[in-house]
């Protein structure tokens, strides 16, 4: 019986650790709407991807611009002298 005992005390912590995970949480119906709602309101035209192409400049301009805002990154601009005015006067 000691040994019964002991491997029940041993066992209680763990089962009721196990118990809190059981449960599930009780969320509104609603969880997470106003995510969704607001998400959807930065859509312009949701149905567009169905409805029309993309509008803008041809693919040829779209590379190009893209290719120089790339390059912008590897090479730096060039700095321009700093204008001193009335320094040691």
């Amino acid at each position: 019986m000691h040994a019964t005992l002991h491997t029940g005390l041993r066992l209680a912590p763990l089962l009721a650790l196990l118990a809190g995970c059981a449960t599930a949480p009780k969320l509104d119906h609603g969880f997470g709407m106003a995510v969704r709602a607001n998400t959807m309101q930065q859509v312009l035209d949701p149905a567009a991807p169905k409805t029309r192409l993309a509008s803008g400049i041809d693919g040829k301009a779209g590379k190009s611009a893209y290719d120089v805002y790339q390059k912008s990154f590897q090479e730096p601009a060039p700095q321009s002298s700093a204008l001193v005015i009335g320094v040691g006067q």
